[in-house]
Parts: C-alpha cells; sequence; structure tokens
C-alpha cells in the first residue's frame, strides 16, 4: 500500500450576486480546496469558512498542515475512525477545515472503491429531499425579481432572508410572485422575542412553513418563550452547531439545521442526524456559500433528511466543480454516476 498525499489551496469564488443577509453582505466566497491522494487517485474536500463561528481562510490555512499531517500519519485512507480523532486531537476546533479534509477522505474512499457514498452507507437515492433555493436580502423589487427567476427555474422550495425593518412586506412580496411554491423564512438571529411572535403570526398567514433561527442563539429564555408561542415550527440553525447542541434544542426547537462546515465532517453530521432523530427532531442540511466540492457530500445525506438546503453552490458566478445538486434544487443522487461525493472539476 502506497501513502497519502496531500495539498491544499485557497480560491476566492465571486458570487453571481451580492447576497445579503441580516448580519451582512457577501460578494466574494474564500474557500479552500483540499485534495488527498492515494495509490493515484484523489479524493477532493472543501472548506467555507464562516467569521460568525471563528474561522476565515486564514485561520483554515494556518491548521491545514497539521490536520493534512494527521491524515498522511494514519497512512490508510479507510481508517476513517482514527484519522477522525488524530485530527480532533491536533486542533481541537476548527471545524470548517477538518469537514475539507473529512469530505476529500471521504471522496477518496469512494473513489477507491468506484462507488458513491450515498451507496455505501446504505442509503435510497429516492428518498433525497429537493433542496430549497435561497432568496438573499435586497430591494423589495430586487427581492421579486430573484423569486421569479427562480420559480422560472423551475425551484419549488423558496428560502427567503428576513432580518430588516419591512419584512411584513417582503413576504407578502414573495408570496405573491410564488403563489405555488413552499417557502420557508430565516431571520439569522434578527429578531426579538416579542417582534419574533408578532412576526411570525404574519408569516402563517402567508403559508409559510417554518421558521429559522428568530432570535439569537444565546438567548434561551427568548428562544423558549418563542418556540412555546409560535404558530409556526421553529428551525434551530445557529443555535445547533455541534453534536452537544442537540439535546440542548431539542426543547426549544423543531427542526435542527445541521451543517458540514459547523459539525466538523461527515461522521459527526451523521451522529447529530441520529442524535436528532433519537431527541424526536426534524432535520435539515444547510450550508455556506461553498463550491460543489463540498455541496455534493451533504447532498449524500440527502435522504436522511426532512429539508435540504444546498444552494450555495448554486449562489456562485462559476462553480469550478459540478456534483448532484441541480437546477431546481433536485439531488440526483441515481443519476450522478460518479463515485464518491460526486463532485468533479469541470
Amino acid at each position: 500500500m502506497t501513502g497519502i498525499e496531500t495539498e491544499f489551496e485557497r480560491v476566492a469564488l465571486p458570487l453571481a450576486d451580492a447576497f445579503t443577509i441580516a448580519r451582512g453582505t457577501t460578494t466574494t466566497a474564500e474557500n479552500v480546496l483540499v485534495r488527498v491522494t492515494h495509490d493515484g487517485v484523489t479524493g477532493v474536500g472543501n472548506a467555507a469558512p464562516a467569521s460568525h463561528y471563528g474561522e476565515t481562510a486564514d485561520t483554515v490555512a494556518a491548521v491545514l498542515p497539521d490536520l493534512l499531517s494527521a491524515v498522511e500519519d494514519a497512512g490508510d485512507p479507510f481508517a476513517l475512525q482514527r484519522i477522525e480523532r488524530r485530527m480532533a486531537e491536533t486542533v481541537g476546533d476548527n471545524p470548517a477545515a477538518r469537514a475539507a479534509v473529512s469530505i476529500a477522505v471521504h471522496d477518496l474512499v469512494g473513489k477507491l472503491l468506484d462507488e458513491p457514498l450515498y451507496r455505501l452507507w446504505g442509503l435510497d437515492p429516492d428518498e433525497a429531499v429537493a433542496s430549497s433555493f435561497t432568496i438573499g436580502i435586497d430591494d423589495t423589487e430586487r427581492m421579486v425579481e430573484k423569486t421569479e427567476a427562480a420559480v422560472e427555474a423551475g425551484y419549488s422550495v423558496l428560502k427567503v432572508k428576513l432580518g430588516t425593518d419591512r419584512d411584513r412586506e417582503i413576504v407578502r412580496a414573495v408570496r405573491s410572485a410564488a403563489p405555488d411554491a413552499r417557502i420557508r423564512v430565516d431571520a439569522n438571529e434578527a429578531w426579538r422575542p416579542r417582534e419574533a411572535l408578532e412576526l411570525i403570526d404574519v408569516l402563517a398567514g402567508e403559508d409559510v412553513e417554518f421558521v429559522e433561527q428568530p432570535v439569537p442563539a444565546g438567548n434561551d429564555e427568548g428562544r423558549r418563550l418563542v418556540y412555546e408561542r409560535s404558530a409556526l415550527p421553529i428551525a434551530a440553525d445557529e443555535s445547533c452547531v455541534t453534536l452537544d447542541d442537540v439535546p440542548r434544542i431539542a426543547e426549544t426547537a423543531d427542526v435542527a439545521n445541521l451543517k458540514l462546515m459547523k459539525c466538523g465532517g461527515l461522521r459527526e453530521a451523521r451522529r447529530m442526524v441520529a442524535a436528532a432523530r433519537a431527541h424526536g427532531l426534524e432535520v435539515m442540511l444547510g450550508c455556506m456559500v461553498e463550491s460543489s466540492a463540498s455541496i455534493a457530500a451533504g447532498a449524500q445525506l440527502a435522504p436522511l433528511l426532512d429539508y435540504a438546503d444546498l444552494d450555495g453552490a448554486l449562489l456562485l458566478d462559476e462553480d469550478p466543480f459540478d456534483g448532484p445538486v441541480r437546477e431546481g434544487g433536485r439531488i440526483d443522487l441515481a443519476g450522478q454516476e460518479r463515485p464518491g461525493t460526486g463532485a468533479y472539476e469541470e
């Protein structure tokens, strides 16, 4: 058995349109690509760090040499448990960096076995849920235009970013532009508890499916108040980062929103899915703005989910990879015809 070789590179990926949420605006996604090679076969992963969780492209690049050394020292790409343990011993935090390595090694294993990950996990591709498409905050007229374009492109599930002084106007305008779509909203911690309850009553009247992270993650009392009195289901994102958070949110949320970039990799994500189910929660898998090198890995988990929000690569002006998430939000696992995560360079 030959050894393992690794490398990484930073990439700046321009977005097709400025993307705004309650915390700010993004025009370029700073990602870090990871490659792990064994026996002439290369697995690819991707880190999409978020400063909200204490990571940047600089911090990812700083810790990746140590993380990749841990993979090289393991010597066997199939030793996933050992690799995960050694990475955790090497770098205690930095989940996006660890996720990139996890994805690359899993992609490599699938390629070496010539099977997609969903098949190695025994999952049914017919159970893969469709991904939503996100409408970022903008002028109301522009948000309507984006909504109409998304519907025209075949998206039947929309996620609308809120956290403005015109949230009621936005939701009513989007609903008018997409009368048949399933609509979810995400406040990204922007509302006060009482404000959230008032707005949720309005959202319920517009047939919104659920509300994601209406109040700040650290406001435990406020989260409980909103959950207990809400007319709509509540999804936890910023409140649900790691496995330890799952039991803590179970009494204040209906849906756990997991992300590979928050939890540190595919093995941990699968543990979080199991924990969420054990606590009676529905499960959504979300993403950052990231290339299909990592979106494709998340898509392999789609048969385990109730909801998917895996549109990060679709927001890019040009994605350097292709993967199983298609236009219209369809997650085509059975048709990907590629091993590993299904991502490949264009």
